[in-house]
């Protein structure tokens, strides 16, 4: 490859375009090849539909072959660009049945969406992806957040937004420099500094990351003053005796940055922080967030059993003003989440979490008789990856042909979701508690069932819901911060003991409780001398804590880090009543509203059978049917309840000629039968839900027993 001097190349044409424009930005570097005398944009070249990079970087012009070149030009120059009338159309929307093919700078202008990633797909002004917002709350112009003019912020072509922050928008134009500039290591969005979820809305709305080190990388020790961390201690009285600076990690005497600014530190035990997770922003900080209007707002709507706390000149080192406590000293929430914007709706959260799934499929092959040991065998597997699309086939063992049928991906995590609550890692009867299985912690089920619990969020399964609030709490605020109550005991001889406890009435009754259980109180380290009558409640909470928390320190860890799996245990301490909405309670009873709406009419269908179909929901809602509201959905969708980001596809029905309903689990499509009578409607109905789910049941329990 023989590049011009610079300037050489300006009056040489693109073979694709034809425009001798050099303009990297927009069109990507213009190169020439002179023993071939061939010139091209870099973006003319990478967005030809006809032509694949088969050589190595260095051969031919990026990698793409001349003659493989030469064969793209001579396709195009027989294609008209729609748009200039001219030939040398090289580009063609991907969109089916779209015959729109045009030239790269006259698709620039014509506002077409370039994906610089992928297949390099490409998409006419009609076909083009699009922003989606539910709802505009912004009345007034909001900046750029790169060159700061004042934009509308209405998602078009020329205005963007950003995935992860909301009130984050941008102009095309600003980010493709930005992106260009910063490249794929350090492009990312403004506010939050996201890299993954941003660059993946961006790639898809046809900017391009290439993947070079940032510009400012280029120059030796740039900026090098800000890789060094802040670290000094500035509350008002710093109770290190080695001084503001010193900083010992691991210890009390780390220093913690503030949250917000980055540019304050506190020494963990100066701000009484019990741990380096705690949230701590400086005295400015919190001014600054005390005085917004997020915050004005939510301290009108104070929150069940929460103690207001005025603010005093000790904010640098007492917890948080206005946030609801469980014990003395245990910091539930910090000041941010007080704003609205922490108040947010569950199915967004995970939406946005879903923008990790990644194209690529991974097939599980599952046995449904033994879904848990077959799950746990493709995640376990070396080249599962929890951000690609999840695929599912069913097989049977006793299968002697080693047939697979393709499965509901939704209908298999609900499936999951069922085992995983009923599994013996769990305890408890509705609000369940980890337990101490030796055989499932060494075998690393705690972790695994974190991940699957995690995995299954994400990729679009039911929510868990059977979470005691206990379990919850030491989740988002730390075993430390959360206090147990008799209910999560669930071992009958422990809850009688504590109840004993509570209600000795004299010294000698509360001695002779301890003597009795002497053996087991000096077991777990709640042994104390009994000296008064009010002994008792330190007693029965030293002994309540041990079962229910420090007992099961060591599942607690592992579930934990399990739960870390795609970013989910972070979204759930940053967003803790969302989540606590979808892991301590059950969905909503199905009704035949909520039914009738989820259901989407697929094709023109029979009306007489929608009008019976509209019926026999509310006979099913009024119980005049043998069938329930969660076996239909069971028998379309293979859930019995909505997931908290709804299903995908979106549940839709139809009527075909035959006599009894068909559901279609993998597409969520139910279809009815035409009958003359809803007499007949409805007794096709029920026959046929009743007895497949039945038959399913059963098959299941004949090859477990197997």
């Amino acid at each position: 490859m023989n590049e011009n001097k610079p300037g050489a190349s300006q009056n040489l044409a693109c073979v694709f375009c034809r425009k001798n424009d050099d303009c990297p930005n927009k069109y990507g570097e213009k190169k020439t090849n002179e023993k071939w005398n061939l010139t091209v944009h870099y973006y003319c070249l990478l967005m030809s539909s006809g032509i694949w990079q088969r050589g190595k970087e260095e051969e031919g012009v990026y990698g793409f072959l001349i003659e493989d070149i030469r064969k793209e030009v001579n396709r195009a120059s027989k294609l008209k660009c729609c748009i200039c009338k001219k030939t040398g159309a090289s580009i063609g929307c991907v969109a089916p049945r779209c015959k729109r093919s045009y030239h790269f700078p006259c698709g620039l202008q014509r506002e077409c969406i370039f994906q610089f990633t992928g297949n390099f797909a490409s998409f006419c002004w009609n076909h083009r992806p699009v922003q989606i917002i539910t709802s505009n709350n912004y009345r007034d112009s909001l900046p750029c957040t790169i060159c700061l003019e004042y934009i509308e912020p209405i998602p078009t072509y020329s205005i963007l937004r950003s995935p992860c922050c909301k009130n984050a928008w941008f102009h095309r134009d600003c980010l493709q420099v930005q992106a260009i500039n910063a490249g794929v290591f350090f492009f990312r969005c403004t506010i939050c500094n996201n890299s993954d979820i941003f660059q993946k809305e961006m790639l898809r709305m046809g900017i391009h990351i290439p993947e070079k080190d940032a510009s400012w990388e280029l120059e030796e020790n740039a900026y090098q003053e800000l890789l060094q961390h802040y670290e000094h201690c500035d509350v008002r009285r710093c109770r290190c005796k080695e001084g503001r600076d010193y900083n010992a990690p691991d210890s009390k005497w780390e220093i913690k940055r503030c949250q917000c600014c980055g540019s304050s530190g506190t020494h963990l035990a100066c701000s009484s922080l019990r741990s380096w997770e705690q949230n701590w922003e400086c005295l400015e900080c919190r001014g600054i967030l005390y005085n917004s209007e997020d915050f004005q707002k939510a301290k009108k709507h104070t929150l069940p059993n929460t103690n207001n706390v005025g603010i005093t000149d000790c904010l640098l080192e007492e917890s948080s003003p206005k946030l609801p406590r469980q014990s003395p000293g245990a910091q539930h929430k910090d000041l941010l989440r007080q704003g609205s914007k922490f108040r947010r709706d569950i199915s967004t959260i995970i939406m946005e979490l879903g923008f990790q799934i990644k194209k690529k499929a991974k097939r599980l092959w599952i046995n449904k008789a033994n879904i848990w040991n077959s799950a746990l065998d493709g995640f376990r597997n070396q080249n599962f990856n929890p951000s690609y699309t999840i695929e599912v086939a069913y097989v049977n063992e006793n299968d002697n042909f080693g047939r697979e049928h393709p499965g509901s991906k939704q209908e298999f995590l609900s499936l999951l979701m069922q085992h995983l609550e009923n599994s013996p890692i769990f305890e408890g009867s509705l609000s369940k508690n980890l337990s101490l299985n030796s055989q499932a912690l060494k075998e690393n089920l705690y972790y695994e069932a974190g991940k699957i619990l995690a995995i299954s969020l994400v990729h679009g399964g039911p929510s868990p819901g059977f979470f005691s609030k206990t379990l919850f709490n030491c989740l988002v605020y730390g075993p430390e911060n959360t206090q147990p109550i008799l209910d999560d005991v669930s071992d009958f001889d422990v809850a009688q003991m504590i109840i004993r406890v509570n209600t000795a009435t004299t010294v000698a009754d509360l001695n002779s409780i301890v003597n009795e259980c002497y053996n087991y109180l000096e077991l777990i380290g709640c042994l104390r001398l009994i000296t008064s009558i009010s002994d008792k409640y330190m007693l029965a909470k030293d002994i309540l804590v041990y079962h229910v928390i420090k007992r099961v320190q060591a599942p607690f860890e592992s579930f934990k880090q399990g739960l870390k799996t795609l970013g989910v245990l972070e979204k759930i301490q940053t967003y803790p009543e969302a989540f606590y909405s979808i892991f301590c309670h059950k969905p909503e009873n199905l009704s035949a509203e909520i039914l009738s709406d989820l259901f989407t009419v697929r094709t023109l269908s029979n009306v007489q059978s929608l009008g019976f179909w509209n019926s026999y929901l509310q006979a099913v809602e009024d119980g005049k049917s043998a069938v329930t509201m969660e076996d239909i959905l069971i028998f379309a969708t293979g859930c019995n309840s909505i997931p908290p980001a709804g299903f995908k596809p979106t549940p839709s029905i139809e009527c075909l000629h035959m006599d009894f309903p068909v559901g279609n689990k993998c597409n969520n499509c139910l279809a009815l039968p035409i009958t003359n009578t809803y007499q007949e409607f409805q007794e096709n109905m029920d026959f046929a839900i009743k007895n497949t789910l039945r038959l399913e049941k059963e098959e299941s329990t004949h090859y477990i027993g197997h």
